[in-house]
């Protein structure tokens, strides 16, 4: 996003350049034609420069309104530090994400980012076996078609609202520390209760997933690559053995 406030001066100084070069350039081609037309009488030459000097002038008076009128807009206001640093950092995600590896580059440093926020918390481990679950899932992904479409769909629900339940997890256990152990104890160790036995069930569905992919590319017979090596084994063998009976010397009787 641009911001309206630099814009809305950058535009007035580019104005205000504009219009004292103009200026400088009417001053000078007028000061030419007024002196070089008496110097040498009325010619095509001194048309030419009449012309250039009132169409010089003409110019810059056009950029000084132009920046009058401007300068008399109100700019806009200043942006709020929190939205600027806001904005700033859209921008510098969205170059990231252009390039090769830029997706993965951020997919990590947010990952990194939400670890270290739920760091000394009792959902600090959950999170941890849910990132790995969900990296070794992202591998398997691409070949679950068919009938395991269904449970990709399902596997990727459940991966964000564990980890909405984990984010939970850590604001209760946080409000710990200034509320009195009471029903809120109760609460936490609920949601820790959940949020353990959610991410186990994660966890057994990736091993399913593995279990699946495995099946699924598994041949009922051999391997045609290691069928053709076999074959391509015996002909070189049987094209050695041939090599080595034309170099024995016939024995005479």
């Amino acid at each position: 996003m641009v911001d309206e406030r630099a814009r809305h001066f950058r535009r007035l100084r580019r104005l205000r350049g504009s219009a004292r070069r103009w200026s400088v350039l009417a001053g000078g081609l007028g000061g030419a034609a007024a002196v070089l037309t008496p110097y040498a009488g009325l010619g095509l030459a001194d048309a030419a420069w009449a012309g250039a000097a009132g169409s010089a002038i003409a110019v810059a008076a056009w950029r000084w309104v132009d920046h009058r009128a401007l300068a008399a807009v109100p700019p806009p206001p200043a942006l709020d530090p929190a939205e600027a640093a806001a904005r700033s950092r859209a921008r510098l995600v969205a170059a990231v994400e252009r390039l090769p590896v830029g997706p993965g580059v951020l997919a990590e440093v947010r990952r990194v980012r939400s670890r270290l926020a739920l760091r000394g918390t009792a959902a600090a481990e959950p999170w941890a076996r849910l990132d790995r679950a969900a990296l070794t899932l992202a591998g398997l992904t691409g070949r679950m078609t068919g009938l395991a479409e269904p449970a990709v769909r399902e596997a990727a629900e459940a991966d964000r609202s564990l980890r909405e339940l984990a984010t939970r997890v850590a604001g209760v256990e946080r409000a710990l520390n200034m509320a009195p152990r009471g029903p809120l104890a109760e609460v936490h160790a609920t949601l820790v209760t959940q949020l353990t036995d959610g991410v186990a069930a994660y966890e057994r569905l990736v091993v399913a997933a593995a279990g699946y992919v495995a099946e699924d590319a598994r041949p009922n017979t051999e391997h045609p690559a290691a069928a053709r090596l076999t074959e391509a084994t015996d002909l070189l063998h049987g094209v050695a053995s041939a090599l080595a009976e034309l170099r024995t010397p016939l024995r005479t009787p």
